[in-house]
């Protein structure tokens, strides 16, 4: 699912999370484990303490981060970074966005323009299997907002989906079959736990027998 090329460029929006462990350092430690050396970008100016959280979690897995600090425009963060990883050569960059409702317009129209201005190979929306089928709602709400507040007419919208806690719903996966069906973007990663070492693929198979039991 990753992109075939020699640099890429992945931004990832999430909801609020209350894990544990934020998906992104699992994604990090996907791409690194897979011979890829990405470079964090440290884009969440919203939160109090996401930057120092992104820079302890860059020092465990042993990654470069970008870093510019808070008060500043997000999509200017995630430029600079970008240039900085192609610079370094590094493989591709996680720009770290902030955790968004939908229904947050101003925060909404900030994602708008990062995705826009930045134009990145990979847009992942992240959220929680056990919300069910008002995940459907969540990803069509944030699509809607981002063509909404799009400077470009053709607009863009999420390239795929990962799905957080996906070990706690046993056989109950009717809503990311939902998901798969009404965005038609594919389910790239799950989420399985607590540990960087916790991320998945999407088992079909297992997918397909649990619908059918």
């Amino acid at each position: 699912m990753w992109p075939e090329s020699q640099y890429c460029h992945c931004t990832v929006h999430t909801l609020p999370q209350r894990a544990l462990l934020s998906p992104r350092y699992q994604v990090a430690y996907y791409l690194k484990s897979n011979g890829f050396v990405p470079m964090l970008c440290a884009c969440d100016t919203f939160r109090a303490g996401a930057v120092e959280q992104l820079r302890v979690h860059a020092q465990s897995l042993e990654l470069p981060l970008y870093e510019k600090g808070y008060g500043r425009d997000a999509s200017g963060i995630a430029t600079d970074g970008i240039s900085h990883a192609k610079q370094m050569g590094y493989d591709c960059v996680l720009v770290d966005t902030a955790g968004r409702m939908q229904d947050n317009e101003p925060l909404m129209r900030a994602l708008s323009k990062l995705v826009n201005l930045n134009n990145p190979d990979l847009v992942l929306f992240v959220g929680e299997a056990l919300v069910g089928n008002e995940a459907v709602d969540q990803v069509s709400g944030f699509n809607q907002s981002l063509l909404e507040f799009s400077a470009s007419k053709a607009g863009r919208v999420i390239d795929g989906i990962m799905l957080t806690k996906f070990d706690t719903i046993s056989d109950k996966v009717g809503a990311a079959l939902s998901l798969v069906y009404t965005t038609g973007k594919p389910i790239v990663f799950v989420g399985t736990g607590q540990t960087y070492l916790n991320i998945r693929n999407l088992n079909v198979e297992h997918v397909v027998k649990a619908l059918l039991r």
